[in-house]
């Protein structure tokens, strides 16, 4: 097996074979630390990397599997680490000039878990400032860029992690997701990114408490981020809104024929581009021909629709980052500056509007999840915008159309106002350009076995994502379609 076969393989594949010992951890992540010295030049996924150390680890772990005792369902496995979420004693920047110099003393939750369970974090990864972008660059760390094709964004704000997996320089990697940043990078990259409901995944405070926010997998495949997400779930005694019992999805699942899927190609109100509407309907003909019943739906959603999340975002999040940018203004990304000079002017009615409207928006979604198993759409209304794309100085149009260029072209959010529905992206296709699309699929809330029964049986018709030659990225060069 070559290198580059080597670290595409599925990590449940991998941790099979560790168990076998027909593949030595050591091995592995040598394979993954040498595709990410040839690869970083061009994609900059990463932050901070530890290869040394990671290496010791996996030595550490292959004397563990054999004497038959690993540690955990992750053991020997490189997983990539969001440069956001905390690893006491180890420096975490969220992308900013303003948290170079900060190392936390405490681990995140879900980092925690990642550890206890075995694995290796080789890497931490690239995030726009604050996780505040659909896009990932920085004034400290620079442009990260799509392998499929450099010219692109991976997305954003879990950029780098996407970025890597479709690299190949990471096994899975965490995201999180206060309006699409887990699943705008996995559509952009080709990958498997979940947002669970709220309450299901441990998060730190105070944003355990921001029903917007999700910490959540991204890997290359749907067993991946079954594998991934049974560890990171569950109740933890840091967070109050955990919820319980932990929830065990499992991998296998019954056929889906006879499942009903409602459709909505734009939400009511999002310009979609012709190539992403192509790719939905060859992937709605894909459920079509497992034996499920696809109708396409209105939901009653308007442009206001939008606006909730966009309120929302303003007033919360947008209030904790001007508090701590305070004084600091001149050191901030001008995205961020954009995002907090727009926080500024928001209220409490604001943000009790933007309540009101969840409501809303969920009184037609909810009789609809009645009647149908999930709901299908896009994740993005673009494959992706430019790596280097400033919102600040340059209009962004679809079908020639204006569209807002912050949160216009992603079709996420309104997922995170109605936060308890789990929210499954998986691909759909690829552009003109190289860069992939992917769909959306929106469960019942709470409901998370549903979209990954989906999931499987479609990834299982379409076969590996990323199997050999064209199905993966042409080593930082622009893909065929």
């Amino acid at each position: 097996m070559s290198d580059t076969d080597l670290v595409y393989l599925p990590a449940t594949e991998a941790l099979a074979r560790f168990r076998a010992r027909t593949l030595s951890p050591v091995e592995l992540m040598q394979a993954v630390i040498d595709r990410a010295q040839s690869q970083e030049p061009t994609i900059n996924a990463f932050t901070f990397t530890h290869y040394e150390r990671s290496l010791d680890q996996a030595r550490a772990a292959e004397a563990r599997y054999a004497a038959g005792r690993p540690v955990g369902p992750l053991d020997g496995l490189p997983v990539a680490i969001k440069d956001e979420s905390y690893i006491a004693g180890e420096p975490t920047s969220s992308g900013s000039l303003l948290m170079r110099d900060f190392v936390p003393e405490v681990t995140s939750p879900v980092n925690q878990r990642v550890l206890d369970a075995g694995g290796i974090v080789h890497a931490r990864t690239a995030t726009p400032e604050f996780s505040c972008a659909a896009f990932t660059w920085s004034r400290l760390w620079g442009v990260t860029r799509n392998p499929w094709n450099p010219d692109y964004t991976p997305g954003g704000s879990s950029g780098g992690s996407a970025a890597s997996l479709a690299a190949g320089t990471s096994m899975l990697a965490t995201g999180s997701d206060i309006g699409g940043s887990i699943r705008i990078p996995a559509s952009a990259c080709g990958l498997v990114g979940y947002k669970p409901p709220y309450g299901r995944n441990p998060e730190d405070a105070p944003f355990n408490l921001d029903f917007y926010c999700h910490a959540g997998p991204l890997a290359r495949t749907v067993a991946d981020t079954i594998l991934f997400q049974n560890v990171m779930c569950g109740p933890h005694p840091q967070d109050i809104a955990t919820l319980r019992p932990k929830l065990e999805l499992p991998f296998d699942y019954a056929p889906i024929a006879g499942m009903k899927l409602a459709y909505s190609p734009d939400l009511g109100f999002y310009e979609v581009d012709a190539e992403v509407r192509a790719n939905t309907e060859k992937a709605l003909d894909v459920f079509r021909g497992l034996g499920v019943t696809v109708d396409q739906v209105d939901l009653g959603w308007e442009p206001a629709a939008f606006q909730v999340g966009v309120d929302y975002l303003a007033h919360l999040f947008g209030g904790y980052l001007a508090a701590e940018a305070e004084g600091r203004f001149e050191d901030l990304a001008p995205y961020t500056r954009r995002f907090l000079k727009s926080a500024g002017t928001s209220t409490s009615i604001d943000f009790v509007r933007s309540l009101s409207g969840a409501g809303e928006m969920y009184a037609t979604l909810g009789p609809i999840l009645e009647t149908y198993d999930a709901l299908i759409c896009p994740t993005t209304a673009l494959p992706a915008v430019a790596a280097d794309f400033d919102e600040t100085r340059t209009d962004l149009t679809i079908n020639g159309k204006t569209v807002n260029p912050m949160l216009g072209w992603v079709m996420t959010s309104p997922f995170n106002t109605l936060s308890r529905c789990p929210v499954l992206s998986v691909p759909s296709g690829r552009s003109s350009a190289g860069v992939p699309t992917g769909i959306q699929i929106v469960g019942r809330t709470y409901c998370d076995e549903d979209v990954f029964r989906l999931a499987t049986a479609y990834e299982a018709a379409n076969g590996p994502w990323y199997g050999a030659g064209a199905a993966r990225p042409a080593n930082g060069a622009a893909a065929p379609a």
